[in-house]
């Protein structure tokens, strides 16, 4: 299945109120009562956060996610240098099938396109599935940091150095690994051209770029966009 990732627009803003409440429901096994209205308040989230969607090539919505920098509403957690991406939701159909994995990946090139330093998120001790994604995307445990939203719903919290652990392990500008070199001139290029290499395995990706955004191909791990 091929996996794009872009910005939201207004007009799917309700479709993801309705995936992001479903699936929170689902996970939680029971209502949300208040909450639910704050994950269905997708517009406000797109004022003071950035609403990124993933949809497949005939443009169905697969998931979506919130990117706060520091300062944001949604990013509670975050000190200067830092962001933190919230409200990670996935359809059931779409699972396993890089979905998610592109919506992580979209926001950690955001920050480090942005020059941060570090990607904080928060999450429910009972989603496994996820916590493994982030595990293997760089992410490490912060239990210090872990926080009580309200009475009963208690949240653990993960972070991503995106100076010593950076996505992948592989630069998308050159292509050489990250760990190796300084990719200082690859990070300022990449906050105006798209991708060329794949940030997983240093694959040189087809990247197609149109009057609305760009999309970059992995013959080996799918399409991302922006």
């Amino acid at each position: 299945m091929s996996v794009r990732v872009r910005a939201a627009v207004p007009e799917e803003y309700d479709g993801i109120a309705e995936l992001t409440a479903e699936v929170y429901r689902d996970l939680r096994g029971s209502t949300l009562g208040e909450y639910e209205i704050e994950l269905r308040d997708v517009a406000r989230r797109a004022s003071t956060a950035e609403v990124l969607v993933a949809v497949d090539d005939k443009g169905t919505l697969l998931g979506s996610v919130a990117f706060a920098n520091f300062g944001s509403d949604y990013a509670e957690q975050a000190a200067p240098g830092e962001a933190v991406f919230r409200m990670l939701a996935v359809a059931p159909a779409a699972r396993r099938r890089g979905a998610g994995e592109a919506l992580v990946t979209a926001c950690i090139d955001r920050a480090r396109a942005l020059g941060l330093h570090r990607l904080r998120l928060s999450t429910q001790a009972m989603m496994r599935d996820a916590h493994r994604l982030y595990e293997r995307l760089g992410f490490v445990r912060t239990p210090a940091d872990d926080w009580t939203v309200r009475p009963g719903v208690d949240l653990i919290t993960y972070a991503l150095d995106l100076v010593a652990a950076p996505i992948g392990g592989f630069c998308d500008r050159c292509g050489t690994a990250s760990a190796t070199g300084d990719h200082v001139a690859c990070t300022r290029a990449r906050e105006l051209e798209p991708p060329r290499f794949c940030a997983q395995c240093g694959r040189r990706m087809t990247v197609q770029v149109t009057p609305t955004g760009w999309s970059a191909q992995c013959s080996e791990h799918g399409t991302t966009g922006g």
